[in-house]
């Protein structure tokens, strides 16, 4: 095995630094993927005024309710892709990849029909505000456009993570994400050409990502996982596996931008500053969460590897030390943003309405951090030992069911937005007792075995 191979195994070396050196990529590569719909939201609302930022905020939970199912399935790939990496089986590892793309693209296709028929029809049903339908609807229907991008990304970087390569997919992000910000102020700053410029400079940014991506595993990656195009097939043994470990993601996604699709339509009803408000905090809120996202899909990877080699200690170590890590940086930046709110949301929108919805939101769920952490790594761990279907059962109840219930009661007796934003942390604590049960009751280390002698 070459010195590169080994380097992106994370079977192998102090468990701390394997983890550490593979997350630091992750986080700084997930923050410049926040940049492209933070610089849409900061360049329009400062450029085009509150109306215009309402409507870019108001297709955000949308967005992630249909992009969200596919990633899911992207997630389920490079479970079983990491899973054959850690076990040294390479014509299994090479059907896996290819399977993984020929489905990416048959989803993304999929995702652009979708996108752009449906845009109208989904929006009116939010009760997104009349005078920012327009908008939004251009916007939404522009962004779909580069759906095949969108999930082909994901799909590409889920596979270079899946071997252990976290760095490359940083560069091309860091690349891609200073193209978008450039042909924002472009766009919008210099000529003018309103929200629908956005949307059409972000899947422009997305595209050159793809490609760099495709690029370095079609020609700069180790024999073992390189891409050929003739190659590009669905292997029906291979798919199912995908689909069987990537479904339960991809529904948990949907499940829980379902519950903010509808709490996002209990948001639209107390007006178009709010709408901003709450979608400015939103934006913030997921630089908040990169910490939560790195973790937790290093746990998944560092779990499927070492499972997959037999290394049940160090995945149980490797597991512990994520878990304490990612609690603690999320519950430090939850602080230190319900300290620096009222200066964050001004960068979006100066108007003292928007300001104020932002900072009510944001002091009330980031002092709850540290659940949202837990549940976010549990889950990572145990889509990594192949039991994806556990956190989505328990996000499905707690972060759907009882959320949507809580709020559809509640808000009748209680016409208040804190209401809403109460139901966040509320479903966070429900969450993470469940996954505390699962960790201390469930025997997720010999996961695999289980499921292979059936």
């Amino acid at each position: 095995m070459t010195h590169a191979q080994t380097k992106n195994l994370l079977t192998e070396g102090p468990i701390w630094k394997r983890i550490i050196a593979f997350a630091i990529p992750l986080f700084l590569g997930n923050l410049f993927q926040q940049f492209y719909n933070t610089a849409d939201s900061l360049i329009v609302g400062n450029f085009l005024g509150g109306d215009a930022l309402a409507a870019v905020s108001s297709t955000g939970s949308l967005i992630f309710l249909t992009v969200g199912f596919f990633n899911g399935i992207a997630i389920g790939a490079g479970v079983i892709i990491a899973r054959y990496y850690g076990a040294r089986q390479i014509d299994e590892l090479q059907r896996a990849i290819h399977t993984a793309i020929a489905f990416g693209i048959l989803c993304g296709l999929l995702l652009t029909a979708i996108g752009i028929l449906a845009a109208p029809v989904l929006l009116v049903w939010m009760k997104t505000p009349a005078d920012v339908l327009p908008n939004s609807v251009l916007y939404f229907r522009i962004y779909y456009m580069g759906s095949l991008a969108f999930v082909l990304y994901n799909y590409f970087v889920g596979i270079l993570q899946s071997v252990g390569d976290s760095r490359h997919p940083l560069y091309y992000l860091i690349l891609s994400s200073l193209v978008n910000i450039t042909l924002d102020l472009l766009f919008i700053g210099v000529f003018h050409l309103g929200v629908g410029a956005a949307a059409a400079a972000t899947i422009i940014s997305q595209f050159l990502s793809a490609i760099l991506c495709l690029y370095r595993l079609m020609k700069k990656s180790p024999r073992e996982y390189t891409v050929s195009l003739k190659k590009i097939r669905l292997d029906p043994f291979m798919l199912r596996q995908i689909i069987g470990a990537g479904l339960p993601a991809g529904l948990q996604n949907s499940i829980i931008s379902i519950a903010n699709v509808f709490v996002q339509s209990n948001i639209n009803v107390f007006g178009k500053m709010a709408v901003a408000g709450c979608g400015s905090y939103s934006r913030i809120e997921g630089f908040a969460f990169l910490p939560i996202s790195c973790f937790s899909m290093a746990l998944t990877t560092f779990i499927s590897q070492n499972l997959g080699a037999k290394k049940y200690d160090r995945a149980k170590k490797g597991a512990r030390f994520s878990i304490v890590c990612c609690l603690v940086l999320a519950e430090l930046i939850g602080l230190g943003i319900y300290a620096t709110i009222p200066v964050l949301i001004r960068a979006f929108n100066g108007e003292p309405e928007i300001i104020a919805f932002g900072v009510h939101q944001a002091r009330t769920v980031t002092p709850f951090f540290f659940l949202v952490a837990y549940s976010h790594c549990m889950a990572g761990l145990l889509r990594g030992a192949g039991k994806s279907a556990v956190p989505m059962y328990i996000m499905m109840v707690c972060w759907c069911l009882i959320r949507v219930t809580y709020i559809s009661i509640i808000v009748r007796f209680i016409p208040s937005i804190d209401v809403i934003f109460l139901a966040y942390p509320l479903t966070w604590t429900l969450s993470s007792a469940l996954f505390l049960l699962c960790y201390l009751k469930y025997d997720w280390v010999h996961a695999f075995e289980k499921k292979a002698r059936r």
